[in-house]
């Protein structure tokens, strides 16, 4: 390539991410950065404003990946009480002593059901804390009428969700004249892109729905896992505690914790290339269309049986969540929890017409991890049912899984305790 093409590559490809970046800063009113992954969007975030061996405030029902981050950003994750209801964090309930040990708060929005952002606000202001909003799961969610990301002093999103990328996502910040610098700090972690990494992106699609369309689902996972591919036999990834030990001894270092944090996103570091970048484009031009359906879907899903367990009187809904009270718009959420009583038995029935249920985060963190990497919940009962009874199922397919549960005379969970309601 000739030294004028290889300029004109680069302006388009600066030109492409600047586009999409500035989509993104219309929709919250800040100033956002483009990076590949939103895992790597929040390891910048707690590198620039957290200092090493603080301690942060997190959702114990979450992804492992996100605290695999936590731990690699150098800092020591504190699991916090959760509203059984939707998983957010409960602010009531974390005791005054673990308020005044914090360095930041990250919130998780699980889902896309937003945490109660405005209140947190407030603490880490008083605690001259910073507040970290996750808003992978909620790129179209509302709280106290603003967007989720609109609170923090930076937030980050995934374009894999509801854009449906598979790759890329935004850092954002309250500060403008911070942008500089996270940009820096983003170049120095990147590493470079790879044409074998931009191909395979490019025929994944096409890979994907030839599997759909054969129905070799199931085969292909088969596959997969004989191969030793597949780097999950269960929900969570193996921790491996040893090697993570060593690996926490050498924080704040991402390249020492890659073999966890990479996991289902092996690309999650690597600069962007032009092919991705146009995908990415693509598909977030179509975002509001998505996120109209989306929430139509949560509306169907949550006039179910199954969106409130049973013996819940509507008032004990959470102020933030998503269940239609006071007449407020649905949010567009990116999976709708529902509550079953037997979620394995679900999650099978639904399997068997090839609904395929993800995103599930049990058993919490502080039971997976253990406190030799994390402080543990001081009510962990809330997290623990919400892992054991909600089924995350896709607004898109709401007709279908409505179907498939009807069928199977799948039944609500009970109310957890100190929740239910008598009725009459």
């Amino acid at each position: 390539m000739a030294e004028g093409e290889a300029g004109l590559g680069s302006a388009r490809h600066g030109s492409r991410s600047k586009r999409l970046e500035a989509i993104m800063r219309d929709r919250l009113g800040r100033e956002c950065v483009y990076v590949p992954s939103c895992r790597f969007g929040l390891f910048v975030a707690l590198r620039h404003w957290c200092p090493p061996g603080g301690r942060v405030l997190m959702s114990p029902v979450d992804d492992d990946v996100i605290f695999f981050v936590v731990l690699a950003a150098g800092l020591r994750p504190v699991q916090a009480p959760l509203n059984p209801l939707d998983a957010s964090i409960d602010v009531d309930a974390v005791p005054d002593e673990v308020w005044g040990s914090l360095s930041a708060v990250l919130t998780t929005n699980l889902y896309g059901n937003p945490d109660d952002a405005p209140r947190l606000r407030e603490k880490c202001d008083a605690l001259a804390i910073p507040l970290f909003e996750d808003g992978a799961h909620a790129i179209g969610s509302r709280v106290g009428g603003r967007y989720v990301g609109g609170w923090g002093d930076a937030s980050v999103f995934s374009l894999s969700k509801h854009v449906g990328a598979k790759a890329g996502g935004f850092l954002s910040c309250a500060d403008p004249e911070l942008r500089e610098a996270l940009e820096k700090t983003c170049a120095d972690l990147l590493l470079p892109g790879r044409l074998s990494a931009e191909l395979a992106f490019t025929a994944r699609p096409y890979a994907e729905a030839a599997v759909r369309g054969l129905r070799l689902r199931r085969a292909a996972w088969a596959v997969m896992r004989l191969l030793g591919l597949t780097e999950r036999e269960g929900i969570r990834m193996p921790l491996r505690a040893h090697e993570l030990a060593r690996a926490v001894e050498a924080a704040p270092d991402l390249t020492a914790h890659d073999s966890w944090v990479r996991v289902d996103m092996h690309d999650y570091r690597l600069r962007s290339g032009r092919l991705r970048l146009r995908r990415i484009e693509r598909r977030l031009d179509r975002l509001d269309e998505t996120l109209a359906a989306c929430r139509a879907g949560t509306e169907t899903l949550l006039s179910t049986r199954w969106a409130r367990p049973e013996g819940l009187a509507t008032a004990d809904r959470p102020a933030t969540a998503s269940l239609g009270a006071g007449g407020e718009e649905a949010q567009p959420l990116f999976r709708v929890p529902l509550f079953v009583a037997d979620r394995n038995a679900a999650v099978a029935a639904l399997a068997r017409r090839g609904i395929v249920v993800g995103h599930l985060y049990d058993p919490p963190l502080d039971d997976y991890a253990g406190a030799a990497f994390t402080d543990p919940s001081p009510r962990p009962a809330g997290a623990r049912w919400f892992a054991r009874h909600a089924l995350p199922v896709d607004p898109l397919r709401a007709r279908q899984v409505i179907e498939v549960l009807q069928m199977s005379d799948t039944r609500p969970a009970e109310a957890p305790g100190g929740l239910e309601r008598t009725r009459g």
